[in-house]
């Protein structure tokens, strides 16, 4: 039986691998965004996620690619991905970063409960942890940073990210649906990996986000698997690689920008900072795209 899945925000730089991935997959995917696909994967239903009523007519809506089709009788939804959003600070007001995220996600919600779907994964962020985006240099707590660090952000953006994951844990406990909050690290479209020599020359650059990364590819296997483990209820899951994104060892690393942080165990030579050992131990995520491979495959 085909399992039809919205995504809000499949147009985006995330969103549209997880499109991909998943029709690729065999499922019915409905794009929900404020424009269309590039590449057109899936059909898009233009939708403001801050307007309830849009959002909830959106949710009820058919999934069916074409008006023409045979059948065009809307379906009960299996999933949602809700991945649309203002993806950073500095892009808009602080006030408009918050009021979308934090109402979008709430209708986004709302809508889901209201019309019986059980399985909602949210678009979390590292920018959590209180770091990324801090008006000036933060040592974190410690190191690896993992999903019980007491999440203390300063931002708009990070903020408004936590606020939607206390709205996910308040709508569970409402419905007793699965919904899993995914913090996702740094996501690199294949064509990032051309920066990586400027990356690696100067650390620094990506001091803020810890080094961290994920492979959009990499991401979208974590959506669909996280589609298809049922029974987690509420749940908060880093999603990054493996590995940091440079070539300097992570005990390098720390002594050079957190000779501070504590380390709370033993780490890898290049093991991630954005622990992702939750995401594997509950969905058995295996990550598929390295940057070392993928930067060796351009050149």
């Amino acid at each position: 039986m085909t399992k039809r899945v919205i995504v809000t925000g499949g147009s985006g730089l995330a969103g549209k691998w997880v499109v991909e991935d998943l029709v690729a997959h065999g499922y019915e995917v409905l794009n929900v965004d404020r424009v269309p696909m590039a590449k057109g994967t899936a059909r898009t239903l233009i939708t403001d996620i801050t307007d309830a009523g849009q959002v909830f007519n959106a949710f009820a809506s058919t999934t069916t690619a074409k008006e023409f089709d045979d059948d065009i009788e809307p379906k009960p939804i299996d999933a949602v991905v809700h991945f649309a959003a203002i993806p950073r600070i500095l892009v808009t007001t602080d006030n408009e970063v918050f009021r979308i995220n934090v109402m979008g996600t709430y209708n986004v919600l709302d809508a889901a409960a209201k019309l019986g779907i059980r399985k909602v994964i949210v678009a979390s962020s590292e920018t959590t942890y209180g770091v990324v985006f801090a008006h000036r240099h933060r040592d974190p707590a410690y190191f690896p940073l993992d999903e019980e660090y007491p999440v203390d952000p300063m931002d708009s953006y990070a903020t408004s990210k936590v606020i939607n994951e206390v709205t996910a844990k308040a709508f569970h406990a409402r419905t007793g649906s699965d919904i899993y909050c995914f913090r996702i690290g740094n996501v690199l479209d294949p064509e990032d990996y051309r920066k990586f020599p400027v990356w690696l020359k100067d650390p620094a650059l990506r001091k803020r986000i810890a080094w961290s990364y994920i492979d959009g590819r990499d991401l979208a296997a974590a959506c669909r698997l996280g589609i298809e483990k049922d029974g987690l209820g509420y749940t908060v899951m880093n999603v990054a690689a493996d590995d940091v994104s440079s070539d300097r060892p992570v005990a390098e690393l720390l002594k050079t920008y957190y000779p501070n942080v504590p380390v709370k165990k033993p780490l890898g030579e290049f093991e991630t900072l954005l622990s992702n050992e939750k995401l594997k131990r509950l969905l058995g995520w295996q990550q598929a795209y390295r940057w070392r491979e993928q930067v060796s495959s351009q050149s």
